[in-house]
Order: C-alpha cells, then sequence, then structure tokens
C-alpha cells in the first residue's frame, strides 16, 4: 500500500473495514491495520499502540516506520496533538508541521548504527513541502481551515513543560510542543518516505494561562477535530 495514516492521541481509527496485520520488524513487532474506506486503501498504524499503553518516549519508532517501508508505503500522513505557545495558533486549531527543534535525550534516532558504515542524511525539509500543499488544497475543497505553518518543538515527555522551558523554546523559534514527532520525521526521512504531519492545538503551553488543560479536555479537542 502506498499511503500510512499514524495515528496519535486520541486518533484510533475507527475505520468501517479494517484487517489487523502483525509485521516482524528488526526492532519488533508492529501491528497495523489495513483499510479500505471510500473506494481508498491505506495502512492505520496507531503510534502508542492497539491500546494506547506506550508513552512518547517509549513508542516503537523504527519498528513503526520500519513496518511502513515493508509494507511498500511511500506517502505517510501523521497527525499530532500539540500545545501552542503562540496566540497565532489556539486551541483547536489544525497547524501544518514544517520544521522541528529536537529537544529529547534518549531516544534511539536513527536506523544507521554504523554496522554498515555512517550516514548523514540531510534534514533539509523534514516534513514534505508537497505534503503540505496537497493537505492545503483538500482542507479549502472541504472547507476546512488550516490555521498556518508551524514549528514542532519535540520534548522527551512524558512530563509536560515548564514556564521557563516554554519561554526559551518560543524564544527560539518553536510555535507548538508535543513529543513524538521526534524521531519518527527523522526516521522517515532516512527510509526515503514523504512524511506530513498536522497538529492539533489541545491546550496553551505551560505558563501561558492560570488553569492548565487536563487529559479529558485534551482528548475531547482531538476528538472534536479528528474526523475532519
Amino acid at each position: 500500500m502506498k499511503y500510512a495514516i499514524v495515528g496519535g492521541t486520541g486518533v484510533y481509527g475507527g475505520f468501517s473495514s479494517s484487517c489487523e496485520k502483525c509485521i516482524k520488524t528488526p526492532y519488533g513487532e508492529v501491528f497495523v491495520y489495513l483499510i479500505e474506506e471510500e473506494g481508498a486503501s491505506f495502512v492505520f498504524l496507531p503510534r502508542h499502540g492497539k491500546t494506547h499503553n506506550k508513552p512518547p518516549h517509549l513508542v516503537n519508532y523504527r519498528g513503526n516506520i520500519w513496518a511502513l517501508k515493508e509494507l511498500g508505503v511511500s506517502k505517510v500522513l501523521t497527525t499530532a496533538a500539540v500545545g501552542s505557545m503562540t496566540e497565532k495558533f489556539k486551541i483547536g486549531d489544525l497547524v501544518l508541521i514544517n520544521d522541528f527543534i529536537d529537544m529529547t535525550k534518549n531516544r534511539p534516532s536513527t536506523f544507521f548504527e554504523g554496522e554498515n558504515g555512517v550516514a548523514h542524511v540531510s534534514m533539509q525539509e523534514p516534513y514534505c513541502q508537497g505534503m503540505r500543499l496537497i493537505l492545503q488544497k483538500k482542507s479549502n475543497e472541504k472547507n476546512i481551515n488550516i490555521a498556518g505553518e508551524g514549528i514542532y518543538v519535540c520534548t522527551e515527555g512524558p512530563r509536560f513543560e515548564t514556564s521557563a522551558e516554554i519561554r526559551f523554546y518560543h524564544q527560539i523559534g518553536g510555535h507548538v510542543v508535543g513529543m513524538t514527532s521526534v524521531p519518527e520525521v527523522v526516521l522517515a526521512k532516512e527510509a526515503g518516505l514523504c512524511y506530513g504531519a498536522v497538529g492539533i492545538v489541545t491546550n496553551w503551553c505551560t505558563g501561558m494561562v492560570v488553569e492548565e488543560a487536563s487529559a479529558t479536555d485534551i482528548l475531547n479537542t482531538v476528538n472534536e477535530k479528528k474526523r475532519r
């Protein structure tokens, strides 16, 4: 299958016709769903596992991307719940991610561990521009508002960020913050996959409002937006 959707927090599928498949990879087993929906065929992969039991820092990113490559996928659309650190993007907005700042610490982040030599993959355009243009075009056709493009700051998690960290991330150019896009986007680039990401703004980042969002608030926002 050429296309895949990687579902983040709150995006677990709900497709009318699907077939579960286990893909064995060098990094462990990965469960995906082969979908037939309205004449379209694609792979759906729940990023955090079938039962959402993998926290961001323990997601099997290498196994997930390897499995998609094994299935013949060449284009990947991903979703991610994100917090906003700018008034430009408000709760409920959809943001097309165009670059990242990596603040993770302990995650395996490459397929190239030196066994077959050293490789340095360019990150000139980690998020596929062509994918962003298609998403913008389709959203216009379906009257879905895209708030704009933004830079994603990826933190280690699973804790939320401090106010001081958010101020720093904003100062260095970040717009939204999440915990999953890295190393997923890096691995996709290494594997030669066209990778696009839509951020669903679920909350204001720490320090921006007095009352922080709860897990229920975040899931409610994702549920409201995911079918669009």
